[in-house]
């Protein structure tokens, strides 16, 4: 019996140093669910249950081989083929509709910007020879 709980508490031992050792190795973006403080503290304060569930809920996920032969990520999103097609109002930046009026008004202002500068000279040439006496002194004011 001493034997049977002995290789118990052998592989939880094992088990426990593992699941810690993986979960310290692991990138920080890549542990699911919890973060990494919470996982090690789970493993090594619920021996069994712990390091099971770092095992099943914790590690990152593995790549998943498709159908079609191709490799999905997880985090990877959708092929650009497989993109799921959006049936609804649009977001302005993903409307190439909006986006080429965005360029067009954009012109319209930088034209509209020039005639105002253009304005501002000739008013700003006319207050100075409003300003200055036809003998060419400037008046007080």
């Amino acid at each position: 019996m001493i034997r049977l709980y002995s290789l118990f508490a052998l592989l939880d031992l094992a088990l426990v140093v593992i699941a810690l050792i993986d979960c310290l190795a692991t990138e920080e973006f890549a542990i699911r669910a919890l973060p990494r403080v919470v996982w090690v503290l789970l493993i090594l304060l619920f021996s069994p249950v712990g390091p099971i569930a770092w095992f099943v809920a914790g590690r990152p996920a593995r790549p998943v081989r498709l159908s079609n032969g191709t490799t999905w990520r997880p985090g990877a999103g959708f092929p650009e083929s497989e993109r799921p097609v959006r049936r609804g109002p649009v977001a302005p930046d993903d409307d190439p509709e909006f986006l080429r009026s965005l360029a067009a008004s954009r012109k319209e202002d930088e034209q509209l910007l020039q005639k105002w500068e253009a304005d501002l000279r000739r008013r700003e040439e006319d207050l100075r020879r409003r300003q200055s006496d036809p003998d060419g002194r400037d008046r007080q004011p």
